[in-house]
């Protein structure tokens, strides 16, 4: 029988076999970042049991995916379990499949929880989950923001055994006690690099205060393992594995080599795109020159980021006042030259930029080697026109780096991406709110519809924006990433403590039955009595 735990409580380091990366630093503590002595073999199709061939089946698989065939043995065994995998893999199946045996079907109450980062990718996880699970009584159903809670709250009130759904809403059903997840035997975080990009880092953390306080079985599936991945899955699993499907043993992946084929003069919008998108929880841009690292940095500073500079005309008073902010996680992004960058040390660097390459081999190993260390991984981005592009890849041939082009983002791209990480900062702002902050917020609804009605071309419109870019330009000055967790979202942890003293439950037991104080209740009934409705009428808006 597993050990008991609770759900705050860290996990415990597993014992290494013969290492095959460098110690780990604090931020992968927990973890092992090699092969365990007892891995395990790998499956075929013929190898699973009758439910789940017969599930293949159904699905028309007709041999596993190779991350399928690798993951699965850890999963049927109950360990947790890291895999670096992309999208279109299988990994979809890897966390289906184990689900079969597992749950138990006459239970009409969730067992399995799938955090993923957006709607899109939530429904798609319910489709394939409709599939795999057809007549075998197992229901899934996925909850999202964007659209209303009746048809969610109706599928949770019928019953069903699997949740798949975004961190935010996920949340919002538990506040409502909508969800109870006092029986969770799985929890499944997927992409989970793409949610911390996003910014549901504190909407999981607060989702964690209502799972059961005993272990829950866990598994993280995400693209990249940077520091603040890593230290997620320190928080949140036990006694994890990390597998990666590129070497076929436990590891941690490594550094990716990317570059942006752009245009001279628009290296500077380039890289703000590129920031928007990838959104890195910590990064060290390179300039060949003193007036291109004052310039970027100007850019920088002007959109909002939090960005400083390191270069020779920098004072070493500075230089150290600059480099504690970056090691404290006061400072997002550092733009330095090669001489003023060396002998910087910077453990959670996920992301190092190259706003232009170097005029030597020997300066883009040292460029690169500022990410991905002690066994952690990294993406290095450079940014290039025609000419450079062919120095950068005579560089990766001669160190035989395995390069790749990264499709520059268009400005669609950005506004996605940022409206969905501003979208998730607001609904988590939201349900910080007091019943009375609510009512006050409920005045600005008809507004609010008003200037949402104008068209592109209406300055109205633009009103909107202005509010929305104050929020935006707010949350860039706070760490979204577990890595910085005590300087992270202030407003977000008072607000949740209001929110609790206005009502809010959580699971202090572990069986979600957390009483409503009594003041919250006579607040509502004075609120029914009067006709004012405002709180419903603001989550409504």
């Amino acid at each position: 029988m597993p050990e008991e735990i609770s759900p705050t409580m860290p996990p415990h380091a597993e014992s290494p076999a013969a290492p095959v990366a460098p110690p780990a630093n604090p931020a992968s503590e927990g973890l092992s970042v090699c092969e365990p002595e007892n891995a395990l073999p790998k499956v075929r199709l013929a190898d699973l049991p009758e439910a789940m061939r017969v599930a293949c089946a159904r699905a028309g698989w007709q041999n596993l995916m190779p991350v399928q065939s690798l993951a699965l043995p850890y999963l049927l065994a109950g360990r947790d379990i890291m895999v670096q995998s992309r999208t279109g893999s299988g990994k979809t199946g890897c966390y289906l499949l184990p689900m079969l045996p597992r749950l138990d079907p006459a239970l009409k109450t969730p067992q399995a929880l799938v955090l993923a980062p957006t709607r899109e990718l939530a429904v798609q996880v319910e489709r394939e989950a409709a599939m795999i699970f057809a007549e075998t009584g197992i229901q899934a159903v996925a909850v999202y923001g964007g659209v209303g809670y009746k048809k969610q709250m109706d599928a949770l009130r019928d019953g069903v055994q699997v949740i798949v759904g975004t961190p935010g809403r996920v949340l919002d059903h538990l506040l409502r006690r909508t969800l109870d997840l006092r029986n969770l035997r799985m929890l499944v975080f997927d992409e989970a690099d793409r949610m911390l990009s996003i910014g549901f880092y504190p909407d999981m953390k607060e989702v964690q205060r209502y799972l059961p306080h005993r272990r829950i079985h866990t598994c993280l599936f995400s693209a990249t393992y940077p520091p603040h991945v890593l230290k997620l899955a320190a928080e949140f699993m036990t006694e994890p594995s990390l597998l990666s499907l590129s070497q076929k043993e436990v590891h941690v992946a490594a550094v990716q080599h990317l570059f942006c084929q752009v245009k001279p003069m628009d290296k500077d919008r380039a890289l703000v795109r590129l920031l928007e998108t990838e959104n890195p929880a910590s990064a060290l841009i390179f300039c060949n020159t003193k007036a291109n690292v004052h310039y970027v940095t100007g850019v920088l500073q002007g959109f909002g980021y939090s960005a400083d500079e390191l270069s020779a005309d920098i004072s070493q008073n500075r230089r150290e006042a600059v480099l504690d902010k970056i090691r404290k996680g006061r400072l997002q992004y550092l733009v330095a030259t090669d001489v003023a960058a060396r002998g910087i040390d910077i453990p959670a660097l996920s992301h190092v930029f190259l706003y232009e390459p170097p005029e030597d081999h020997e300066s883009y190993i040292h460029r690169a080697g500022r990410t991905g260390r002690a066994g952690a991984a990294g993406t290095v981005i450079s940014l290039v026109d025609v000419m450079q592009r062919m120095e950068l890849e005579r560089i990766a041939r001669h160190y035989k780096i395995a390069l790749m082009e990264l499709p520059l983002p268009t400005d669609d791209d950005v506004a996605r991406v940022a409206g969905t990480r501003l979208t998730t900062i607001l609904e988590a702002r939201f349900r910080a709110l007091t019943g009375l902050e609510r009512m006050r917020v409920a005045r600005y609804a008809t507004l609010a519809r008003e200037l949402a009605r104008q068209s592109e071309e209406d300055d109205d419109v633009l009103l909107l924006g202005m509010l929305l870019d104050a929020c935006h330009q707010q949350s860039l000055q706070e760490s979204r990433f577990p890595d910085n967790s005590p300087h992270a979202a202030p407003h977000r942890h008072a607000g949740a403590r209001r929110g609790r003293e206005a009502g809010s439950t959580r699971c202090d037991d572990g069986d979600g039955e957390a009483p409503r104080s009594g003041k919250r209740r006579r607040r509502s009934s004075r609120r029914r009595k009067n006709g004012s409705g405002g709180e419903d009428k603001a989550a409504e808006s």
